[in-house]
C-alpha cells in the first residue's frame, strides 16, 4: 500500500468514527421517526418564504437516509437516501452550504437532494449543530432553478437552524424532566391549566353591535402553549383586537406570551395604528431577548370602526401570521390576507402588511393560530388554508358562536391529527333579522 493510499484509508476510517459519534448524538435527541410537529413545520415554511423557493426541509441525517422532520413543498416524500460516508447534509461546514447550480458544481454528484431526482438545481443548508459540535441535520431550501442567495438570507437560515437546535435542546430537557418528575404529573397538569388560564382574558367584553366568541384548544394537558388573543376598547370609541402565537412551549413561552399581550395593549394606547402596534412589539421583543436566544411570535392586530348602518370597517396588520377569513352572509369564505408580513422579534428590519375589509350584517371574521391549518387529516397531509376554507364553505354557520362550533367539530373529526395548540377568535355582525346573542368566551 502506498503512502497516499494509506492516507486515504486512514481518512475514511476517521470519517466513519466521526459519523458514529454523530449518530450517537442523533440518538441522544430521540427525534428520528417522531410524529410531525407544528413548531418544525413553521421553520420549514418560514425558510421557504424567506428564500421564495418552492421546497424547504428540516432534516435529521441517519446512517443511510436524510429524514424530514418537516417538509414544505415535498408532499408524500418522508426522506431521501444517503450514501455511506460524508454527506453535505451530515458534514456541512459551520458556514451555510450553498449549491447555486447542481449542473455545474461537482458537489451536485454527492448531494442527496440532487441525487433523489427531485429536479433540484439550487440547494442551501445550515447545520443543526449540538453544543458539543455534532451536526444532527440541516435546515434546507431547494429550488428547481439556479439561485444566488443574499448574505442576509443565509444569515437568517443559520438563525433558523439555531432555533431548531434550541427547540431540540428544550425538548430533550423536557423529556428528562418528565422522566424525573413522573410521580408529580397530576400536580404539573393542574399547574399548566392554571397558568394557561392566566394568559387569556377570562371573558370577552361586550362590543355594541357585534357578537364575539373565542376558544382555545390545547394539544396537551400538561404543557403550556403560547397562543394568545384579546379584545379591548380604545379611547376614541373604536375597538382593538389581536391574536397570535409565540415560539416554543412551557414557562419560557408563558413569559413571552405575557410580555406580548401587555406590549400590544400598551402599544395600542400609544398608537392604535395596527402596523405601528406590531412594529412596537418587534422593538420590545428585540430589546428583551438579545444575543444567541432570540424569541419571536406571529400576530395579527386589528381595529374595528363601527358605521352608522351597523357595519364595521376592519383594519388589520399581520406579521408572519396565517390569513384571517371573512365568512360572508351568503356563505362565501374570503381570505383577508396579510401575506408578506414577517415574523415579529426575529428579523433585522421586518415588514408588516396592513389591509382593510368591511363587515356587513351577517358577516363573520375568523382569526386562528396555525395549529388549526397544520393539523393532519386522515391521509397524513396537513389541513392547510384551502382545507379550512372548504370545510367552512361546506358547513353553513350563523354568527360567531356557530362558526366556532363548526371549527370545534373539525377538531373532533381530525382527532389525533391535532399536534399544536390553537386559539380562535370570531367577530360577527348579526343579521338585522336576528337578535344579538349574548357574548361568550369558551
Amino acid at each position: 500500500m502506498t503512502g497516499a493510499e494509506y492516507a486515504v484509508l486512514r481518512e475514511a476510517k476517521g470519517a466513519a468514527r466521526d459519523d458514529q459519534r454523530r449518530l450517537a448524538a442523533v440518538r441522544r435527541y430521540a427525534v428520528l421517526d417522531t410524529q410531525p410537529d407544528g413548531t418544525f413545520d413553521k421553520v420549514a415554511s418560514l425558510a421557504a418564504r424567506i428564500f421564495d423557493v418552492p421546497m424547504a426541509t428540516v432534516t435529521i441525517v441517519g446512517e443511510d437516509r436524510v429524514w424530514f422532520k418537516a417538509a414544505h413543498g415535498l408532499h408524500g416524500i418522508p426522506e431521501v437516501p444517503r450514501d455511506p460516508g460524508p454527506s453535505p447534509c451530515a458534514f456541512p461546514s459551520d458556514d451555510p452550504y450553498v449549491l447555486t447550480d447542481a449542473l455545474t458544481d461537482p458537489r451536485g454528484a454527492t448531494d442527496p437532494f440532487v441525487r433523489a431526482d427531485l429536479g433540484v438545481r439550487f440547494h442551501a443548508a445550515a447545520a443543526i449543530t449540538t453544543a458539543d459540535g455534532y451536526h444532527l441535520g440541516t435546515v434546507d431550501v431547494l429550488d428547481t432553478r439556479v439561485r444566488r442567495p443574499t448574505d442576509v438570507q443565509l444569515a437568517t437560515l443559520r438563525d433558523l437552524a439555531a432555533l431548531v437546535m434550541d427547540e431540540l435542546e428544550l425538548r430533550l430537557s423536557a423529556l428528562r424532566t418528565v422522566a424525573a418528575e413522573r410521580a408529580r404529573r397530576a400536580d404539573a397538569e393542574r399547574l399548566a391549566r392554571t397558568l394557561q388560564r392566566t394568559l387569556l382574558p377570562p371573558a370577552l367584553p361586550t362590543v355594541p353591535g357585534l357578537q364575539t366568541a373565542a376558544a382555545y384548544h390545547p394539544a396537551s394537558a400538561d404543557e403550556v402553549g403560547g397562543d394568545f388573543y384579546d379584545l379591548f376598547p380604545l379611547d376614541d370609541g373604536r375597538w382593538a383586537f389581536f391574536l397570535g402565537d409565540v415560539c416554543g412551549k412551557g414557562a419560557a413561552a408563558a413569559a413571552l406570551t405575557s410580555l406580548t399581550r401587555y406590549t400590544l395593549r400598551a402599544a395600542a394606547i400609544y398608537d392604535p395604528d395596527p402596523r405601528a402596534a406590531l412594529a412596537n412589539l418587534d422593538t420590545v421583543l428585540k430589546g428583551e431577548y438579545q444575543g444567541d436566544n432570540p424569541r419571536f411570535c406571529t400576530a395579527v392586530f386589528g381595529v374595528l370602526d363601527a358605521a352608522s348602518d351597523g357595519s364595521f370597517t376592519v383594519t388589520l396588520a399581520g406579521g408572519g401570521h396565517p390569513p384571517t377569513l371573512a365568512v360572508r352572509a351568503d356563505g362565501t369564505v374570503e381570505p383577508v390576507s396579510t401575506t408578506g408580513g414577517q415574523l415579529i422579534g426575529l428579523l433585522p428590519d421586518p415588514h408588516f402588511v396592513q389591509t382593510t375589509t368591511h363587515l356587513a350584517p351577517g358577516d363573520t371574521l375568523l382569526l386562528y393560530t396555525d395549529g388549526l391549518i397544520e393539523a393532519r387529516t386522515a391521509d397524513g397531509s396537513m389541513l392547510g388554508e384551502e382545507g379550512l376554507t372548504r370545510h367552512l364553505s361546506a358547513h353553513t354557520a350563523r354568527g360567531a358562536d356557530g362558526l366556532l362550533a363548526t371549527v370545534h367539530k373539525l377538531f373532533t373529526d381530525l382527532g389525533t391529527g391535532v399536534s399544536d395548540d390553537t386559539a380562535l377568535l370570531a367577530l360577527s355582525v348579526p343579521s338585522r333579522r336576528t337578535p344579538l346573542p349574548a357574548q361568550e368566551n369558551r
